[in-house]
């Protein structure tokens, strides 16, 4: 197996110990994680050393660059830095990082979106934890993993267009407000292509005008209805 960049202590020359970050917003799962983690007989003989749990985005992406941990367990929604930012983040100083996403949103936009830019395993809170802990060998090992609950979620909507990520950020942009003006300018694309853009967004998503793509884009998970 190889670990890659990332940090492994090695135990009385037999095996290895696998290091992790723990990133959630709430006391309560991060305390539970940890106890999961520490539990040897449900990773099938894994070790791994907890080197620091956080509250938030920014100290999630603090925390990879400073462990490069072999293990990173990500909340979707928490302050300050979303999780798709901090798997990118994560990505780009901790290549070698696994990264797994466990999240109580059900939205299939956002469950595809953390697929999409690579997270090596995507859970949903609303299910036993058994289910991420068992699978964390196997992630380790070079798997990557979604939960049978998202993995239909995701097989029902197989149907549907995706947007790609120009679109996805079109979107975005849409959806505070902005004109097609605003959006060329931040985007650094011409207004046309803004509107090429937009136009193709609202095909894809069966919208006929912003209220729609707004209330699409809540459903799918592709914003924070509590963002300000």
């Amino acid at each position: 197996m190889a670990w890659g960049a990332f940090k492994v202590r090695r135990t009385g020359g037999f095996g290895t110990v696998c290091s992790a970050v723990i990133a959630d917003d709430h006391a309560i799962i991060r305390d539970a994680l940890g106890a999961a983690l520490n539990d040897e007989d449900a990773l099938q003989g894994q070790k791994i050393e907890i080197v620091e749990a956080v509250g938030n985005g920014i100290d999630a992406i603090v925390a990879v660059r400073k462990h490069r941990p072999g293990l990173l367990m990500l909340d979707v929604t928490m302050p300050h830095a979303g999780g798709t930012e901090v798997l990118l983040e994560a990505r780009r100083w901790s290549p070698e990082t696994r990264v797994i996403i466990f999240t109580g949103i059900e939205a299939r936009g956002k469950i595809a979106e953390m697929v999409e830019i690579g997270a090596d395993g995507v859970f949903c809170k609303g299910d036993d934890i058994g289910e991420v802990i068992r699978a964390i060998p196997r992630i380790l090992e070079g798997g990557r993993i979604v939960c049978s609950r998202f993995t239909r979620m995701l097989q029902d909507g197989a149907d549907l267009e995706h947007l790609t990520d120009r679109e996805r950020q079109v979107l975005s942009q849409v959806v505070t407000g902005r004109t097609n003006r605003e959006i060329g300018e931040a985007l650094g694309i011409s207004i046309k292509t803004v509107d090429r853009h937009r136009t193709s967004v609202m095909g894809k998503t069966g919208s006929h005008n912003a209220a729609e793509l707004i209330a699409y884009a809540l459903r799918e998970g592709l914003i924070d209805p509590n963002a300000s």
